[in-house]
């Protein structure tokens, strides 16, 4: 039998390689501005067109390379960083393991220019899939220039996998935006085809933070620093009501490297534990250093994850850090009862259950005495509506009961009919109950009215019958450069909606109308609040665009847990819910109504 096994030839082997290191331009655009700021560079520009599938270049005036290391840099596993086995454990570099160059070049058209600053003339190297095509000498500035076009031009499927510009470019920003703020003493540029996205000098890291992220970062960060034998942490958090929907803006390096960590954000999250409203996340920069034979980084081809020795003793260190910076910072919300909704339904539970408690006590002491007495029983339902109770008919009698008759096919044939007499009860601002045929009907407000919304919306785009109205004070909002692309890429669906949004100026939008319907006054927590559940949605779950959208307009427009309903809007929401086409679920898969049925509850007294 003859032998099958064979090595790959190189020019494979560089694509295979290429599949961990470069997924996406924004890993090759890492790699590269990586590479530069080993290198030295005092400053980094990064330009980019077609959200880096048609250009990438990164351009450094660091040390340069000789013609005999340009050549080399270009092979697989060749690296300046490391000697041998144990210089793994001492690393203060962000490259190490010499794949970068090789597989960018196997999947890519790449032209490199360096030269060191003792030498009159330059190297200049032009790769196509691993191979050279050229390589001579060239007049060029200190320093490498690497010229990245055409990614994956010789692997179509790879190159049909990427996402829109606006979803790559957003990528891009991202790694751009972790290294920018591990390394603010070094200058950052980043050009989108022909506008200057960030232009960045060097600074300390809470001005850097405020260039990235805008002026409004200034007066909602607090210093963050806690140092013992093992660790230093030091960096910045936010405030509590500073925090987002939306995860992103969490970040965490160790030794100037970025990372994620599930583990440590937990510390962080843990530290603001009853502060945050509900599934918020808050803003933070923080800073570990710790001596690298702690660590161990090349444990994924990213290094974006990593393994410390002693987890729990960081773990500690990072949420001490965290508590003592809200604290010494008095960065605790004031309690609004107006706006913090989710802490009113906090509250409503907690003083639930201390009356839950405090009853059961009462109510089994009674029973232990035998106490026979009626006597101030009615206390105990002080403050509820009084509404007459009828009596429960012998099972001989049928009462007369008005019933409405839902059009929508519900499941549930016995509770479809519901009195229309019987007036409706809010319950801690969250809830309606109402009486059914079977029992009682508890239906969540937000979850109904997300459905009603939902079908709503559906309807119109189905239709297009979408309706716009007119703010009375336009708007302007200002995003991120990532969010800004993420506007422009849905502008036409923002249309179809009934939004009025226009282009205003750098990174900003301006707000002359919403969908009618919605309620008006709020236009600007409304869009923006609808930009950042969409991009939850987006990173959560796989769902076409208009869905998406429908899905984030019908949650953020919907009225909230805590708002009070006066009894025709409640009657209002109720009708609308069970006219829908599937009134049972909200449209993430919440369930918008529970039945407590009659016999359960009498069993409860039996």
């Amino acid at each position: 039998m003859p032998d099958i096994i064979q090595l790959l030839p190189d020019a494979i082997a560089n694509q295979i390689a290429a599949g961990e290191v470069v997924q996406r331009p924004a890993s090759a655009v890492k790699e590269l501005m990586e590479n530069s700021i080993d290198a030295g560079a005092r400053n980094v520009r990064l330009i980019i067109k077609d959200a880096g599938k048609t250009l990438l270049q990164v351009i450094d005036d660091g040390n340069g390379m000789t013609e005999t290391d340009a050549r080399m840099s270009l092979e697989r596993h060749a690296t300046s960083k490391i000697r041998r086995a144990e210089d793994l454990f001492t690393l203060h570099t962000m490259g190490f393991r010499g794949e970068a160059l090789a597989s960018i070049a196997a999947v890519a058209q790449m032209e490199m220019k360096t030269r060191m600053g003792d030498q009159e003339l330059g190297t200049l190297l032009v790769v196509e899939g691993s191979e050279v095509k050229r390589q001579e000498p060239a007049a060029c500035e200190k320093g490498t220039s690497i010229c990245v076009k055409n990614l994956f031009f010789n692997i179509p499927a790879r190159r049909n996998f990427l996402k829109s510009n606006a979803v790559e470019m957003r990528h891009i920003i991202d790694e751009f935006q972790r290294l920018a703020l591990a390394h603010p003493e070094i200058g950052f540029t980043l050009q989108q085809s022909d506008e200057l996205v960030y232009d960045l000098a060097a600074a300390k890291i809470g001005q850097r933070i405020v260039n990235l992220f805008g002026k409004t970062y200034q007066s909602q960060l607090a210093t963050c620093q806690e140092e013992t034998d093992q660790l230093k942490v030091s960096g910045y958090v936010g405030k509590p009501d500073f925090a987002r929907k939306t995860r992103g803006e969490q970040f965490l390096f160790v030794n100037r490297r970025f990372i994620r960590s599930n583990y440590l954000h937990h510390a962080v999250m843990g530290a603001f534990e009853g502060l945050l409203p509900e599934g918020s996340f808050p803003f933070y920069v923080l800073f570990i250093e710790i001596d690298p034979r702690h660590i161990d980084v090349n444990v994924h081809p990213t290094k974006t994850e990593i393994k410390f020795v002693d987890e729990r003793a960081v773990y500690a260190v990072v949420r001490a850090a965290v508590r003592q910076a809200i604290g010494s910072h008095n960065l605790t919300p004031a309690i609004d009862f107006d706006a913090d909704v989710n802490l009113i339904a906090k509250l409503n539970n907690a003083a639930g259950e201390t009356r839950e408690a405090y009853f059961d006590e009462r109510f089994s002491t009674a029973l232990h005495k035998h106490h026979n007495t009626t006597d101030n029983w009615e206390k105990l339902f002080e403050g509820l509506e009084r509404t007459p109770t009828p009596s429960r008919p012998r099972e001989e009698e049928t009462p007369p009961v008005h019933t409405l008759r839902f059009e929508s096919a519900m499941n549930q044939t016995s509770n479809a009919p519901v009195t229309e007499d019987k007036p409706l009860f809010q319950l801690h601002g969250r809830y309606i109950v109402k009486q059914v045929k079977s029992g009682m009907m508890i239906i969540d407000q937000q979850a109904a009215h997300e459905r009603v919304l939902f079908e709503k919306f559906l309807s119109q785009v189905k239709n297009k019958t979408a309706q716009s109205q007119q703010s009375l004070f336009p708007q302007a909002i200002t995003f991120s450069p990532a969010d800004f692309a993420l506007v422009l890429e849905i502008h036409q669906e923002l249309i179809a909606f009934g939004f009025r949004v226009e282009v205003f100026g750098k990174n900003t939008m301006v707000v002359n109308g919403i969908p009618a319907g919605v309620k008006p006054g709020n236009e600007k927590e409304l869009f923006e609040g609808l930009i950042e559940q969409f991009k939850v949605n987006q990173a959560e779950l796989v769902l076409p665009l208009q869905e998406n959208l429908m899905r984030s307009l019908a949650r953020r427009a919907a009225i909230r847990s805590g708002q009070v309903l006066e009894q025709a809007e409640m009657r209002s929401l109720t009708g609308n819910l069970f006219a829908c086409t599937t009134p049972n679920y909200a449209p993430d898969g919440r369930p918008t109504f529970f039945i407590l049925e009659l016999n359960k509850i009498e069993s409860y007294f039996r």
